[in-house]
């Protein structure tokens, strides 16, 4: 298995002002942080060296990795200053090692077959991007009818015969990996510079339900799917207390929080330890 790049240092913007308390891949989703159901994923897949970066709320960041059992296989590269997605790989190269490395968007929550990934990257090919299937011109990401990458955002070069969504989970090869700038993006400064020198970037489609919690109807929507995933309509964590005239419905309520009031609580979060009264719809209640 190659070593594994989290991304989890971004500002979280779009999904303030929940960002404002905590750091976005800690924001709980069902009955762990988001950071816990990827780093799952990634030890099912058979990861050992799996390097996590941090720079808003790092602390709470620093503080979740050393929380991890002994042998997780997590380090951590915290960031001073934001280098973003291309840098905060750059930085945290004596924590890789060298050669290919996964990487993973830390807000992105996908029951992906790591392996076959990993298998599909073989050169000439300098990155390998997992993406979902949309028709042509739509999405970010347009793929040709031999899986090249044609174009991304709006720089177009070639023929596309299917758009898609890009997950933000992708191996990145060697050759990409020793010219990463100090700081900057992975698309922009990276992907796109290397297709505009006509090197080969490939895309695996994936067809399948995966959850962006980047901003607040989402992330709404990633805890209504681990609900339905387990074929709950609603999870209360332990210690925590509902009011018998409260009816829950695809609603979390975390470790030690307390709804009180009376009537319907749909679709809504409420986070560990906070306070929330009822009747609510579609709500974030943080403690």
């Amino acid at each position: 298995m190659l070593p594994v790049m989290v991304l989890a240092a971004g500002l979280g913007t779009r999904l303030r002002p929940l960002t404002e308390h905590c750091a976005k891949p800690l924001v709980p989703v069902g009955d762990r942080p988001a950071l816990a159901h990827v780093l799952d994923r990634l030890y099912a897949a058979g990861a050992t060296r799996i390097v996590v970066n941090a720079h808003h709320h790092a602390a709470q960041v620093r503080a979740f990795v050393e929380g991890l059992d002994a042998g997780a296989g997590v380090a951590l590269s915290e960031e001073t200053d934001l280098l973003g997605t291309a840098g905060g790989i750059a930085r945290a190269a004596p924590l890789l090692g060298e050669g290919d490395v996964l990487v993973w968007n830390g807000d992105i929550l996908a029951d992906v077959d790591v392996a076959s990934l990993v298998a599909a990257h073989q050169a000439p090919s300098q990155a390998t991007l997992l993406v979902q299937p949309l028709p042509a011109g739509r999405g970010p990401v347009g793929v040709d009818a031999q899986g090249r990458v044609v174009r991304l955002r709006q720089d177009r070069f070639g023929a596309e015969a299917t758009g898609g969504d890009f997950l933000g989970i992708h191996v990145l090869g060697r050759g990409l990996r020793e010219r990463l700038p100090a700081s900057g993006g992975l698309v922009e400064d990276v992907l796109v510079p290397a297709m505009a020198r006509g090197e080969e970037v490939r895309a695996v489609l994936f067809d399948a339900p995966w959850q962006d919690i980047g901003t607040v109807p989402t992330y709404l929507a990633a805890n209504v799917a681990w609900l339905r995933e387990r074929g709950l309509d609603r999870w209360v964590g332990p210690g925590a207390q509902v009011d018998p005239g409260v009816v829950l419905d695809a609603s979390v309520v975390g470790e030690g929080a307390v709804v009180s009031g009376s009537g319907f609580v749909v679709r809504s979060v409420v986070w560990p330890g906070a306070r929330a009264v009822a009747p609510l719809t579609d709500a974030v209640v943080t403690s």
